[in-house]
């Protein structure tokens, strides 16, 4: 039975664009971040005859040491990680020499002992949707209630995350759906703007096809806006009519 458990937020993967409902975890650690001096102050309430100063002396000492090796190219081991130096890049031809523009010079980490035996009980809880990113999660077509799909003359169910459109009298802004055959856009009227809900109204006449369903918008959190505008797109495709599934 799990003694620990990770508290994990999810978010769409927006890698499988074809499956509804697939989402990734994320491991939320807000408030939750041990430094030095935490871990020295822990070590002192579990009881020692250090001082606090001289732990916070020998953990400030082992990670100049550790930093030390990896900088002269050696693997260092503990009951925590095992740290591998690692040069990432590709070379063209056997001479070639290191280029800092091509080649990244970084570690691999992984679990030691200690470490793995910890992660052995660890549960997880999932607590809810990440608010960190902005995304569209459906988009439903409130004539028939199916997604994937939008029907003329009538309006689109947005859903997802910081997806409300400010400011609202940029009409570079908005609701759009990207006719991928002919490469135009249609910018749709909004009827409902909410950060988590938009209704956007489709315009009657609009042909049949596939779209890519886009919004445009400065919203990030609150009353503060972004810089410049953030393109948020649905990772489905959009099409009208339709398809029959036999």
């Amino acid at each position: 039975m799990a003694t620990d458990f990770w508290k994990v937020l999810l978010r769409p993967n927006l890698l499988t664009k074809d499956v509804d409902d697939d989402y990734i975890a994320i491991v939320s650690t807000i408030g939750h971040t041990e430094r030095r001096e935490d871990i020295a102050r822990e070590i002192v309430a579990e009881g020692t005859e250090f001082k606090y100063e001289t732990i916070l002396d020998i953990l400030t000492r082992a990670d100049r040491i550790i930093c030390q090796h990896i900088g002269l190219g050696h693997s260092v081991l503990t009951g925590v990680s095992h740290i591998t130096p690692r040069v990432r890049g590709s070379w063209t031809g056997e001479n070639a020499p290191y280029n800092r523009e091509e080649h990244k010079i970084t570690v691999d980490m992984t679990p030691g002992s200690e470490l793995r035996d910890v992660l052995k009980d660890v549960g997880v809880e999932v607590i809810g949707m990440s608010d960190a990113h902005a995304f569209i999660r459906t988009a439903t077509d409130s004539a028939s209630g199916k997604i994937g799909t939008f029907t003329p003359g009538f309006d689109l169910i947005i859903e997802g995350n910081k997806i409300k459109i400010l400011p609202e009298d940029d009409e570079t802004l908005g609701v759009f759906l990207v006719n991928d055959a002919i490469a135009t856009a249609t910018r749709l009227q909004v009827t409902q703007n909410m950060p988590k809900t938009l209704r956007a109204h489709v315009p009657a006449g609009t042909p049949e096809g596939e779209y890519t369903l886009q919004v445009v918008t400065q919203f990030s959190s609150g009353v503060v806006l972004l810089k410049e505008p953030r393109t948020i797109e649905y990772a489905k495709k959009l099409v009208y009519p339709l398809p029959d599934i036999k």
